[in-house]
């Protein structure tokens, strides 16, 4: 590694694990790192010297096997390409076919369904917040989807008798919620990014390249 007076000194290839015998990283005991590089060394690294630092401790056995991320990425992108193609000529076709009123089945179903996965998802996301997890930003942008998609069926299926209070609900309730949840998450990711060793400071997070 390189120290302060600009020479190497070769880090130690002893597993951390052979040291303590256990997976715990507890305080009493994590050997110290200290005597191997001091906090006066790290802070004369330049930004350069850091992020290789830290590119060589960033253990390689986390990153999936290359040929199985190809597989799996070329699947992903050739399916939401595909489905995205596809659906052009079929919102044409629903719009010249689809009545301007139809009578659902299982109306009653169909928003009680909704409404309890929306309650499991606000759930999870209060959980998953509370207890710090940053997996809260998964519910956290799935909540804030559904909620739009509830203000924007609410708003367009409701009659004349109930369209002032969906468009009140919209806008006083569901709308602003889905943008704090929103915008929550999008910050949440744009601080894990920053936080990433590896992320140039000058880089903008909408740019942050996959590791793999």
């Amino acid at each position: 590694m390189v120290v302060a007076d600009g020479s190497c000194r070769p880090v130690p290839t002893t597993p951390y694990f052979a040291h303590t015998g256990s997976m715990d990283s507890s305080a009493d005991q994590s050997p110290s790192t200290a005597g191997l590089l001091s906090d006066a060394q790290i802070a004369q690294l330049s930004l350069p010297q850091r992020l290789e630092l830290v590119a060589r401790l960033r253990p390689d056995r986390v990153r999936p096997h290359p040929r199985r991320v190809r597989v799996a990425r070329g699947l992903r992108l050739s399916l939401m390409v595909g489905g995205s193609v596809a659906m052009i000529p079929w919102l044409v076709y629903l719009g010249f076919t689809l009545p301007q009123d139809y009578d659902a089945n299982h109306w009653a179903l169909v928003w009680i369904g909704f409404d309890i996965l929306l309650v499991v998802m606000m759930a999870t996301t209060a959980y998953l917040g509370w207890r710090r997890r940053a997996l809260v930003i998964l519910p956290a942008s799935g909540t804030g989807v559904l909620l739009l998609a509830d203000a924007w069926f609410d708003t367009t299926t409701a009659g004349p008798d109930d369209i002032r209070v969906s468009i009140a609900t919209a806008v006083l309730a569901e709308v602003p919620l889905a943008v704090l949840l929103l915008t929550g998450a999008l910050a949440l990711f744009r601080y894990l990014v920053f936080a990433n060793p590896l992320h140039g400071p000058a880089e903008s997070p909408w740019r942050a390249r996959l590791p793999f």
